[in-house]
């Protein structure tokens, strides 16, 4: 289902083979949390030219809940998108929920027990619960539920936190081998399952989560069949002076064995990205590029057209791209192209001042048209990385 197809030191190009057609790695998923993309239809995200995406099994499970899901064939077919989507467990949201406020849920050996914040009703996530909830979405790509830590936790609770993480994820492997078994699911339809490396700063729990999922793999063992699909980096990725924990990441990635995926959760600077797949990470998700465009902050390729040759550079960030805020004063009567790089749907038509003023009237057409240039950017900076 992946191959590697080249490789240039640590970086690589692979091919991987969904349900959903075929990817080119590396590739960058925009968050379609709870099915859909804010401010956005299909026909945006097309033009925006996303393939795949990435949902999230706790927030569906919640709302609109998994009878609707269900009934409805699945979440392919409840979005009407018909490209590879990724599901999340939703363990970080869960367990995020609860380190933030220890009255919303409790963690056990055996489950997770929190109450929705939506309504305040009582639900319990096994790790065999959500591999069976992300069955139901016929997601493409799924991901075990594993125990996250907090930045600030000590090496002794990060520790219990990786332990957790691989009990858990052996329960989960155990449960994809049924849901296979009882529904009955042919080899080449199955989809690709992710453990998750815990951890935290601490290299060697790095090191030893990634050597206990590989055992329970098999992945040396037992073939493809019963093999991991692919190893995510768990937990935030970034430290608490918000700076990218190079190391952490290269050598985590270095842990993964060299035929499977590397999924780096959570990140998503254009930056933070070209480190990663110089390290060898071949996928990435974030709320970024939607989550800043709908708040005015748009991503630009910096000088001329020759900026999409530096994105490989020493310095990404100075050398390829810049940010700006439409809000700011300075763009009400700025009547050019807000990128003269990009022919999204935002820089053929409109100027800066339009897009200033639609933010200043809070008309969402300001967010969408803002969502779909980054998600374009995005999709540019990939396809670049990928020929790079």
């Amino acid at each position: 289902m992946f191959e590697v197809v080249s490789k240039k030191a640590n970086s690589r190009i692979g091919k991987l083979t969904t349900n959903h057609g075929e990817l080119k790695t590396p590739f960058f998923m925009p968050d379609a949390t709870r099915g859909f993309v804010r401010s956005l239809d299909n026909r945006d995200l097309e033009e925006a030219g996303i393939g795949p995406m990435v949902v999230n099994a706790y927030h569906l499970y919640l709302k609109p809940g998994m009878k609707i899901i269900k009934k409805s064939g699945g979440v392919h077919s409840f979005m009407n998108w018909q490209k590879p989507l990724l599901s999340d467990s939703g363990g970080y949201q869960v367990f995020s929920l609860i380190h933030k406020n220890p009255k919303m849920g409790k963690i056990t050996e055996n489950e997770v027990i929190f109450r929705s914040p939506l309504d305040g009703s009582k639900h319990i996530f096994t790790p065999e619960k959500t591999i069976q909830i992300q069955f139901d979405l016929r997601a493409d790509m799924i991901v075990c539920l594993d125990d996250p830590p907090p930045n600030d936790y000590s090496k002794e609770k990060t520790k219990k936190a990786v332990e957790r993480t691989v009990r858990w994820a052996e329960r989960c492997m155990v449960e994809y081998k049924k849901q296979i078994r009882i529904r009955k699911i042919k080899e080449e339809n199955r989809p690709l399952i992710f453990c998750v490396i815990q951890g935290g700063k601490y290299l060697d729990l790095r090191k030893k989560c990634a050597e206990a999922l590989i055992e329970i793999g098999f992945s040396s063992k037992g073939g493809p069949a019963l093999s991991w699909h692919g190893y995510g980096f768990g937990a935030r990725h970034i430290d608490f002076e918000g700076n990218i924990m190079d190391e952490v990441l290269e050598k985590t990635a270095s842990f993964i064995l060299e035929g499977s995926l590397r999924f780096a959760l959570g990140v998503g600077t254009p930056e933070d990205i070209v480190k990663c797949v110089n390290f060898g990470w071949d996928m990435f998700d974030c709320v970024i590029p939607t989550r800043e465009g709908r708040h005015g902050r748009l991503f630009l390729w910096k000088g001329n057209n020759e900026a999409q040759s530096r994105v490989l550079g020493t310095n990404p960030k100075s050398d390829f791209y810049e940010t700006i805020n439409i809000n700011n004063e300075k763009f009400k009567s700025d009547f050019s192209k807000v990128d003269k790089n990009c022919n999204c749907e935002l820089c053929r038509n409109y100027s800066r001042a339009y897009l200033n003023n639609l933010f200043a009237m809070k008309e969402p057409l300001g967010m969408r048209l803002a969502s779909i240039h980054n998600l374009r950017f995005y999709s540019d900076f990939m396809n670049i990385l990928r020929q790079k």
